[in-house]
């Protein structure tokens, strides 16, 4: 309610001049001020020292340099009695209700207190074991979690080299596909070079054997019966002289 009456007094006054404007800034830097940035200062786990189980000790350190160690006290002192003789506090039951009831306090406090201290410690500890113990979880699963992105960013630094190898594998694949080809042209040239040859050497032996059979033919149809039985009597004295020098060289 009092922030809405700010700004529509400031709004007001935004239009009323330098004086109106200067209001505003001013109002702004309040409301946007670095010690509303500030961090939070952690709360004490124990409480500060007192004496007398009320008085804190900051309140004796900071009389002691001008009223001395009894300073403090004489304060009291002079206090409690300035206002009893002044009336101001009158002392009736109920200032014997009060000492009654802050005396039970102060039993209970150090009856119960030690032991309800140590049950809140307790809780306390436990309170701050699973929070630590849940830190620790944490801390172990951001751990993992960041080990498993470096990892990542590993297989992605070795992604090029990778794909580097990709491409050598399918140039060798591309090289070998040639390879294979360019031999089996090779194969089949050499095939049908094979098969010209054997067809030139078919024709050049049918030739051959062409030419033998008409040049015998030939000679076997020039040779007359007279000349057939002459040069077989020929070839019987041949055989008959040869069988004769081999017995004379068995017998010699």
């Amino acid at each position: 309610m009092l922030s809405r009456l700010v700004l529509l007094s400031a709004s007001s006054l935004k239009g009323s001049g330098p004086i109106g404007a200067g209001v505003v800034q001013a109002t702004r830097c309040l409301r946007t001020s670095s010690q509303s940035l500030a961090p939070v200062p952690p709360l004490p786990e124990e409480g500060g020292k007192v004496r007398h189980g009320i008085f804190p000790e900051e309140f004796f350190q900071l009389l002691y340099p001008k009223t001395g160690v009894t300073g403090p006290y004489m304060l009291g002192t002079g206090l409690l009695c300035y206002l009893l003789s002044k009336e101001i506090y009158i002392v009736n039951h109920e200032t014997i209700y009060a000492l009654t009831i802050g005396g039970i306090i102060v039993y209970c406090v150090k009856k119960f207190g030690p032991g309800f201290a140590e049950f809140a410690d307790k809780i306390y500890e436990d309170q701050l074991a699973k929070a630590e113990a849940a830190k620790e979880s944490s801390i172990s699963i951001l751990a993992k979690s960041i080990e498993a992105e470096k990892k990542e960013q590993w297989r992605v630094e070795g992604r090029g080299l990778l794909f580097d190898t990709k491409r050598n594998n399918v140039a060798m694949l591309l090289e070998t596909n040639m390879r294979e080809r360019l031999h089996m042209v090779t194969n089949e040239v050499k095939r049908r070079l094979d098969y010209q040859i054997a067809l030139q050497n078919l024709h050049r032996r049918m030739q051959q054997e062409h030419m033998i059979n008409w040049v015998e033919k030939g000679v076997i149809s020039s040779i007359t019966p007279q000349q057939e039985k002459e040069s077989i009597a020929k070839c019987i004295a041949d055989l008959k002289a040869l069988a004769k020098t081999s017995q004379a060289q068995a017998a010699a």
